[in-house]
């Protein structure tokens, strides 16, 4: 059987780019199949990628696939994988019209936040709520900053973004779920912790300008860190019988092996830090380490 692909990539934007690269370079015959639902469409800038730092996501898309697609055994399919099936001789990846065959198979199909029912906070994501310090933070340092979350989460954010400001007031959206010594620790950060539900994040353009609550207050607050719960972007993970994280990722060891064989993963699905340089990296290796085993096996 003569398969269409040595591999296929499921997800064109950074991971799955990366492998592609790695592989093209290594000439191997690649699909890559996208649906163009990038984790960090919402965000306007990223920041914290050498060479890229404040570039638009798309930007830094676009200019990776134009470099990618200089490689003549790589081929891009934008449309929406529905399903893979696993064979004696490989996988077969199924879309709504067509079917295509690969020897190994990358999953690079990154996560789906799960955004809260409250008014405002879509319009935010990613512009003036934001879910990483690292990709952000300095562009909101020393401000008065909103940490929406509860619990454990609030706590691991409050402390963390204390590093980029000391102006914090922590927003449960209810009541506190904090443990004592919890609250504690923040009281001694000078971090408030305010319980109220939260009705509405008023903005201008994602750019948010306060909070309001169901009693009818309101906090000037303009820049949000938000922990809010996710899941993969599609089942095919799921579907092919990868083990899982307790965290709802795909579980990869040190070469972004899955625990299916030929199947591997990179990029967000697999990552709990969620920036494009370690997506980038993530990728890069799964190539590196598709490329020796086809050699190995061939």
């Amino acid at each position: 059987m003569k398969h269409d692909f040595d591999v296929a990539i499921v997800g064109g934007s950074i991971a799955g780019l990366s492998a592609a690269m790695t592989l093209g370079r290594s000439l191997r015959r690649v699909g890559v199949f996208d649906s163009g639902n990038a984790c960090n469409r919402y965000a306007p800038r990223s920041h914290n990628f050498i060479t890229c730092d404040g570039k638009q996501p798309g930007e830094i898309v676009s200019t990776a696939r134009e470099e990618v697609a200089k490689y003549e055994t790589v081929s891009f399919h934008d449309i929406e994988v529905t399903g893979v099936e696993k064979t004696d001789r490989g996988f077969i990846i199924l879309t709504s019209d067509q079917e295509f065959s690969a020897k190994r198979l990358l999953l690079a199909t990154g996560l789906k936040d799960n955004l809260p029912d409250v008014r405002g906070f879509g319009d935010c994501w990613g512009i003036s709520i934001l879910h990483c310090p690292y990709c952000h933070g300095y562009e909101c340092r020393n401000q008065r900053t909103g940490i929406i979350a509860n619990g454990e989460a609030a706590y691991h954010l409050g402390t963390l973004i204390n590093n980029w400001t000391r102006d914090i007031t922590v927003l449960t959206n209810g009541v506190s779920e904090l443990r004592n010594e919890e609250r504690e620790k923040l009281a001694q950060l000078d971090i408030d912790v305010i319980e109220k539900e939260i009705a509405e994040i008023r903005h201008s353009g994602g750019r948010a300008d306060a909070v309001f609550f169901t009693d009818g207050t309101s906090e000037p607050i303009r820049h949000y860190y938000a922990s809010i719960p996710f899941e993969q972007q599609n089942g095919l993970a799921e579907s092919l019988g990868c083990k899982m994280t307790g965290h709802s990722h795909v579980d990869v060891d040190d070469e972004q092996r899955t625990s299916i064989e030929g199947v591997y993963a990179a990029g967000d699905c697999t990552a709990q830090a969620r920036a494009i340089s370690v997506a980038a990296a993530s990728g890069t290796k799964a190539g590196f380490t598709i490329n020796v085993e086809l050699i190995l096996k061939d």
